[in-house]
């Protein structure tokens, strides 16, 4: 997802040799921005739990039915949601990955209900993808042949009652 029209409106906070983290100078939103280039499938970072919770908050991310997960390093939690994501969270290997090509400046996003099975705050989405669900509750909330377009986490797959895949 480019980012040109929101370079304009943003200051750049934080930048490590990854991501930078803007902020949006006229809607105050956090976004995360890639400060190098990365391919389909590369390991953008590893990450772990900073915190373990039995509840979801607007930060977290669901790894059990029970369990939710503050991210490590912390600029993780400026990944933003859109319903064409170019990164995944691999909760089981704890690896954050690249869908797709992403070029320097372009937003990391990521599919909500790709980890997350029903929110405790869902949100009228704004992606401005084509792909756009408009409500996001989480995967619950979504038929099958929807998701089944995404890459899943396997607590998202376990819950869907499909064979986990195999680690490689």
């Amino acid at each position: 997802m480019k980012s040109a029209a929101l370079a304009g409106n943003s200051q750049r906070l934080a930048a490590n040799p990854l991501a930078e983290v803007w902020l949006h100078s006229e809607t105050g939103e956090h976004s995360l921005h890639a400060a190098q280039s990365f391919s389909a499938n590369q390991i953008i970072t590893p990450f772990s739990a900073a915190s373990i919770l039995s509840h979801p908050t607007y930060l977290t991310v669901q790894t059990d039915i029970h369990q939710h997960i503050t991210l490590n390093p912390s600029f993780l939690q400026y990944v933003n949601h859109s319903c064409s994501p170019n990164v995944f969270f691999d909760t089981t290997r704890m690896e954050l990955i690249a869908l797709t090509h992403i070029e320097v400046g372009d937003e990391l996003v990521f599919f909500y209900p790709s980890t997350e099975w029903s929110m405790q705050q869902p949100f009228s989405c704004r992606c401005g993808s084509r792909n756009c669900l408009q409500t996001i509750k989480g995967a619950a909330h979504l038929p099958l042949t929807r998701l089944m377009k995404y890459r899943l986490s396997d607590f998202v797959i376990r819950q869907l009652n499909l064979p986990v895949r195999k680690q490689s």
